[in-house]
């Protein structure tokens, strides 16, 4: 867990990695909750498009109930979370082989934050493409 320890330490910049790690997601969240961080979970298997994993996301990290479902509402949702999150996403290389383009606007999407706005880590676990996004260490 060190490339995530780093990241909640502040010693790791946070974005979107690929992260090799078999720890439960019940250990995971225990460890991002009490470093101070918000956790979400996306179980991706079964995820096929990018409005599927828009949907997981918004329920993962339990979006107001007028949440749009698109990237433009994903963007303000991020915005306004409460605390720096880490959101760990299982399965995700579906969707990446599926829609590659779109896939790739939504990493971007997720590993850009402004200032000010809440620092957010996505770890995306399991099988995908290489070379889509770095591995956290």
């Amino acid at each position: 867990m060190s490339g995530l320890a780093a990241v909640l330490a502040g010693r790791h910049a946070p974005g979107v990695h690929r992260w090799d790690s078999a720890l439960d997601v019940a250990d995971v969240r225990h460890a991002v909750e009490h470093a101070g961080w918000a956790f979400g979970y996306v179980d991706g298997a079964g995820l096929d498009t990018v409005a599927d994993v828009l949907r997981g996301i918004g329920e993962a990290l339990a979006f107001p109930d007028h949440y749009g479902h698109n990237l433009d509402a994903l963007n303000d949702c991020l915005r306004d979370l409460a605390a720096p999150t880490v959101l760990l996403w299982d399965a995700w290389g579906g969707v990446a082989h599926a829609e590659p383009r779109r896939f790739a606007v939504l990493v971007d999407l997720l590993g850009t934050r402004a200032d000010g706005d809440p620092q957010v880590e996505v770890l995306l676990r399991g099988p995908g493409p290489e070379g889509v996004v770095p591995l956290l260490g």
